[in-house]
């Protein structure tokens, strides 16, 4: 006659051996052990552009992180404030009459200080009353004005020749054109 073992009297050595066991045995039936390689692989992939280099970074972030902070702020600025001077008699004589500048973002290349392009993001809405009905009618848009920069062109010789007060009047480097023009294209 066997002697039935009583699982809760086992002594404590031998109650983590089978615990230990079991866990090995779960372990190995899982899919854990064949997940492993694929897991891995992905997780590789994942940590790979943290601790690459970006091929271009926005020109608040050129040479390094927030280093052109002031100088790429300090233009946007006075792009804005250009804006607002001429919108009236300009590009906000029309349908939208309310245009805001919303941001402007260049991106550089990390490699050589060349842009790679510039845009400036606007918003602006038209609204008319259904005397019938009393309903506001919106017709709101957002536009994305491309800079027409020449290829090639270096930040710092971008940032010279918009050092200006007026920024939006000035000849974009290599260019015979200006930041308006390019606006009274795209907001037109």
């Amino acid at each position: 006659m066997h002697a039935l073992t009583n699982p809760f009297t086992a002594t404590k050595s031998e109650a983590l051996r089978r615990a230990g066991n079991d866990y090995k045995n779960a372990l190995r039936d899982s899919f854990f052990p064949a997940a492993l390689p694929v897991i891995v692989f992905a997780l590789s992939l994942g940590a790979s552009p943290a601790m690459a280099t970006s091929e271009y970074v926005d020109a608040v972030n050129y040479p390094g992180p927030e280093q052109g902070w002031d100088a790429f702020h300090g233009l946007e600025q006075r792009l804005v404030r250009d804006f607002d001077d001429v919108c009236g008699d300009t590009f906000c004589e029309g349908e939208f009459s309310n245009l805001q500048a919303l941001r402007y973002r260049c991106s550089v290349r990390q490699a050589d200080s060349l842009i790679g392009e510039c845009i400036w993001t606007f918003a602006g809405s038209n609204a008319e009353i259904d005397d019938a009905t009393g309903k506001v009618t919106i017709d709101a848009r957002t536009w994305a004005c491309r800079t027409p920069l020449a290829p090639q062109t270096p930040i710092a010789t971008f940032y010279s020749a918009l050092s200006v007060a007026r920024p939006m009047q000035a000849t974009l480097p290599a260019t015979t054109t200006t930041i308006h023009e390019g606006l009274f294209n795209c907001l037109n």
